[in-house]
């Protein structure tokens, strides 16, 4: 299902939500977080998948790959974890709190008696139990009954206390508001409400450090190299993120938008047809768990609403399909470890362009480039290999031995025309009786 969204604008980035998020603190943000250990260094790499691309009929499709954003395998370690670290220094504006002192755990005694809490589909509250066990403070995480135990564990191996509730994710929500105002605990939270809105705000600001990383190399006047970006929906911080840093830089030239989400889990699509956040249509349950969100996010809807063109739903079948074609690199592009929520971009693209009608609405043609964002990898190793086949290792040693066999074949490219210009410039200097033939 498409949804046009008749309120998408062109032209300069709203100057009231530039005052909410913007560049500069987009930069700020990953400045801080560089001084994490549990961030690997170094920018996420972007794959090319040319032979997919021309399977779907467009110019290129680039992938940004957040699963090697460090060893939680998510971008989420980018906004709970600098949420954090300034909700902290909010808290205690005496204290000379710098980041990297802070990161590296030298406030832990300040910290004892400061407890966190916030419910999650999984990633966001890992990265949450990481930070807070990092900086040494309290970490409560609040799990639906949707979520795994596969998924759990890992939360619980940093140290944070786990509460279990019956319903979804949004039931979750709901029961971490109210043990941190009976308990005095901070809610840390990647979606707003009345009156929450500044911890949100951190966290999506925390997630437009991909595009800073992405468009680093480009010179600020050089004109948007991507005419499509499709993103995943969730409460809508991450598009929201990533929406508001390619606005502010590009303007009335900056991208079409295109935000995905699962069928049953239609928030955004329901609030882009109401005019204002609104609810799921559906169960919510989805196989791309990250996505498996019922309510719009207020705050993240005052980006999305002026700024996305369409929103799009996919079945969980399609979502499978499109981990099963990354990790098996379709049509012989390079393989990518990408988890259920991750390839919902590639799900949404395969829709669209497969659809001559969707293709006309949006856009999409020979000469787009489209940038997907994998925004994890196996972060449930078991459930990744009973839906693609295939298990994380395997995937990783393929594209090590794809890089390598693409290494050898870009040498041997590169020597040949060597070898061709040597051969001649030797035939050049033949003299007739040294080129003829002594038979």
């Amino acid at each position: 299902m498409l949804i046009p969204n008749p309120l998408a604008q062109r032209g300069a980035y709203d100057a009231a939500l530039q005052q909410v998020m913007n560049i500069a603190q987009a930069r700020e943000s990953r400045r801080r977080l560089s001084h994490w250990s549990l961030l690997n260094p170094g920018a996420t790499p972007v794959w090319q998948l040319p032979q997919l691309a021309r399977r779907l009929s467009v110019g290129q499709i680039s992938v940004k790959d957040e699963s090697t954003r460090s060893p939680l395998g998510s971008f989420k370690v980018l906004g709970a974890p600098i949420a954090l670290l300034r909700l902290i220094q909010r808290r205690w504006p005496g204290k000379t709190f710098t980041p990297q002192d802070l990161l590296a755990g030298r406030h832990a005694q300040d910290l004892q008696g400061f407890v966190v809490i916030s419910a999650t589909d999984g990633n966001h509250g890992r990265a949450l139990a990481a930070a807070a066990q990092s900086m040494g403070c309290r970490c409560v995480i609040v799990l639906h009954a949707h979520v795994s135990v596969e998924r759990e564990a890992p939360i619980a191996a940093f140290g944070a206390e786990i509460v279990r509730v019956t319903g979804n994710y949004d039931d979750s929500v709901q029961e971490a508001a109210r043990l941190a105002a009976a308990n005095g605990w901070q809610v840390v939270s990647d979606t707003s409400y009345a009156g929450y809105e500044e911890i949100p705000r951190d966290v999506m600001q925390g997630y437009a450090a991909i595009v800073d990383e992405l468009l680093e190399p480009e010179a600020d006047a050089a004109p948007c190299p991507y005419t499509h970006v499709i993103l995943q929906g969730g409460v809508g911080g991450l598009a929201a993120g990533i929406v508001s840093y390619f606005w502010e830089r590009y303007g009335a030239r900056r991208p079409s938008f295109i935000v995905v989400e699962p069928e049953q889990a239609d928030c955004l699509c329901q609030s882009a047809r109401l005019g204002r956040p609104a609810m799921a249509s559906g169960s919510v349950d989805s196989v791309m768990a990250g996505l498996a969100c019922g309510e719009t996010s207020p705050l993240a809807w005052r980006f999305l609403q002026p700024a996305v063109d369409f929103f799009v739903t996919v079945s969980d079948e399609q979502a499978v399909e499109a981990m099963r074609a990354l990790a098996s690199g379709e049509a012989g592009d390079v393989p990518v470890l990408s988890g259920e929520s991750g390839a919902a971009g590639l799900a949404a693209l395969k829709v669209l362009a497969g659809s001559p009608e969707l293709r006309r609405q949006t856009g999409l043609g020979a000469d787009s480039h489209v940038l997907l964002i994998s925004t994890e990898g196996a972060t449930a190793p078991a459930a990744y290999a009973q839906l693609t086949g295939h298990t994380a290792p395997s995937v990783l040693a393929a594209q090590a031995g794809w890089l390598a066999s693409t290494e050898v074949s870009a040498k041997i490219s590169e020597q040949a025309p060597m070898d061709r210009m040597a051969r001649k410039a030797k035939v050049g200097t033949l003299t007739p009786n040294q080129g003829a033939s002594t038979a």
